[in-house]
């Protein structure tokens, strides 16, 4: 981490890229730590990690995943541990974001498919969608409106399949709506490159021994900061500002906005 951020990480060996949203400055304090974590798939949370997992307070789960990836790899919860289902990619199931798990299962097509920098292309694409598709606009939308529910009690965790792409721009938004400096939300987005590496080492190396160019993985394994640019110029270009993104984009009231800093910032 940097000076200015703090080591966020939650090292849960079978919920990996897990990570407290708290501790980020903005306006009027920091990020109120221990209330929202971001991570990827919890389809094989095991038990040992099940314990401290509930040690953490989290009572809701947020899956941004399409049917068929939480269908294939349901999530482990502890018992009582509420799950909500927002398909972020619902008008665009082949969307690479949602498709790695498939593509990396033929491994022999894989230059085709994603050579010559294509792979690079179709990630910036994808992150275009996350700002301004109708289903990512209505999932976002209704993931904010649980965060401010005042029923909703506990802390809470939303993910993806590998909690860097649907997960990114959730925790990007989420931090720039709470007024994170730029800087700050690029720290964390990063972070997911060293972060999510433990647990996709055994499979890059299987795909390496198969003969898969491991530098044609990295751009659909890991995040650039071109992903996230890609993001936010389409929040520029379409709305103007992340407070426009929320009004104009996702429908929310300017005291949403207001509930939502008032829950999640407090003093550092």
């Amino acid at each position: 981490m940097t000076d200015r951020l703090p080591d966020r990480r939650v090292p849960l060996a079978s919920a990996p890229n897990m990570r407290d949203l708290g501790g980020i400055p903005v306006p009027g304090g920091v990020v109120k730590p221990g209330l929202l974590y971001r991570s990827a798939s919890l389809a094989k949370l095991d038990a040992r990690d099940e314990t401290a997992f509930a040690e953490l307070g989290i009572t809701t789960v947020y899956d941004l995943r399409t049917a068929a990836e939480r269908d294939g790899e349901p999530d482990r919860l502890p018992e009582g541990t509420r799950s909500v289902w927002f398909d972020v990619v619902a008008d665009a199931p082949d969307n690479v974001a949602a498709s790695i798990p498939a593509l990396l299962a033929d491994p022999a097509s894989l230059e085709d498919l994603l050579g010559g920098g294509r792979a690079v292309g179709y990630l910036a694409d994808a992150n275009r969608m996350f700002v301004s598709s109708r289903s990512a606009l209505a999932a976002y939308r209704l993931f904010y409106l649980d965060l401010i529910d005042e029923r909703r009690t506990g802390a809470a965790l939303f993910h993806c399949t590998t909690g860097k792409d649907r997960t990114g721009w959730a925790a990007a938004s989420f931090l720039l709506l709470l007024g994170a400096s730029e800087d700050d939300v690029r720290t964390d987005y990063l972070e997911t490159n060293t972060d999510l590496a433990p647990a996709l080492r055994p499979m890059l190396d299987m795909l390496e021994a198969k003969g898969v160019d491991r530098e044609l993985l990295q751009p659909i394994l890991g995040v650039r900061d071109s992903y996230l640019d890609a993001a936010l110029d389409e929040l520029r270009r379409r709305y103007g500002t992340i407070e426009d993104y929320a009004r104009n984009g996702l429908g929310l009231t300017d005291r949403q906005i207001a509930a939502l800093r008032t829950r999640f910032v407090g003093t550092a």
